[in-house]
């Protein structure tokens, strides 16, 4: 069967023709010289929105999570984070990697940041016998954890304690838009927790390419030499600037819509299958079902809604995690819905 519902991430959108239009017709120079127009609009927009001095337009997301790492943290310091974290589980392993940055975690139920557990954690100068923690990340909202909005309580509680001991915060914020949206607390209130703060334009708002590292002027400046360094210079990328510019000014408010659809997938597949999902803790527009409790293994449950038409990613043997984003409207929904709710509920 064709496939109907293509929910393995919201990464998979492609550009709306007003977007395309807007590509063609962006004002370009070399960005590498800093000389496209373009770029540097989006680069003060983004700084503007999240409250920092600078930013700097990055190719993928984990090349700004890492650029941000590095700013933090050298060879044979720690960052921590929680288990679940995507510079943990989804970047391989490229702190380490690229700049010998060693890492530790804690666990935490949904990829909700604990932020005892992270103080606890930390060795803010770990002398001659330890290693020292320089960074603490956090991801806002949680991909692995199902789309988890983390409490601005909990980040400003976090960023207090942090800067009281020379310890930095990295805010994944690959997904802010949505904590954003599904909150209504400022982008800015977000970016003020943390020293540095990643956001991404080609997942929700749909954009081809692109992420935004946002930081302090001489941070940024240092983040440009990172970026070169690790193969990131562009030269005339004020055409996906400018879809970033197009999904900001397009794509921001409609995400409530993604937030609604997977909100109520999960109250229907709740009740197919109890125990599968609390429809609570679904924030934004990520479902991870614990498939388990319907007797399924995720591949196998992800492979024969696969075969209806209804993509899925399995994140681990256990769950299977569904994404909406603005390639995905009702109909799909109700058909995404029909076949989960058919294959979790003939086991449950």
């Amino acid at each position: 069967m064709a496939v109907v519902a293509d929910l393995r991430s919201d990464t998979l959108t492609r550009p709306t023709a007003a977007m395309r239009a807007a590509m063609v017709d962006a004002e370009v120079g070399d960005d590498v010289y800093g000389e496209d127009p373009t770029v540097v609009a989006l680069e003060r927009r983004v700084a503007d929105l999240l409250g920092h001095e600078a930013a700097l337009f990055m190719p993928t997301g984990s090349m700004a999570n890492q650029v941000g790492l590095r700013l933090h943290a050298g060879p044979g310091q720690e960052v921590i984070t929680d288990s679940l974290a995507h510079v943990l589980r989804a970047e391989l392993g490229a702190a380490a990697a690229y700049s010998g940055i060693t890492t530790r975690s804690w666990v935490a139920g949904r990829g909700r940041l604990d932020v005892d557990a992270a103080l606890a954690m930390m060795v803010p100068d770990g002398g001659l016998y330890q290693v020292s923690t320089a960074c603490v990340v956090v991801e806002n909202t949680h991909n692995f954890g199902g789309g988890t909005v983390q409490p601005l309580a909990d980040l400003r509680r976090l960023r207090e304690a942090t800067a009281e001991v020379g310890v930095r915060v990295h805010l994944d914020g690959a997904r802010l838009w949505n904590a954003s949206v599904a909150t209504g607390v400022a982008l800015s209130d977000y970016g003020s927790c943390a020293d540095t703060v990643s956001v991404c334009l080609s997942k929700g708002l749909g954009a081809p390419v692109g992420s935004v590292l946002a930081a302090d002027a001489a941070r940024i400046q240092q983040a440009r030499v990172w970026r070169k360094r690790l193969g990131g210079g562009m030269r005339q990328v004020g055409l996906l600037a400018a879809a970033g510019l197009h999904a900001l000014d397009h794509h921001v408010d409609r995400l409530a819509h993604d937030h609604a659809r997977a909100r109520r997938a999960a109250e229907s597949l709740a009740a197919v299958a109890p125990g599968v999902v609390d429809p609570t803790d679904v924030h934004t527009n990520i479902l991870v079902l614990d498939v388990s409790a319907a007797g399924w293994s995720a591949g196998e449950l992800v492979a024969r809604a696969g075969e209806a038409g209804v993509m899925g990613y399995p994140t681990d043997p256990r769950h299977a995690r569904y994404v909406w984003h603005l390639d995905v409207d009702d109909p799909m929904t109700d058909h995404a819905v029909a076949v989960l709710g058919e294959l979790l509920g003939s086991r449950a």
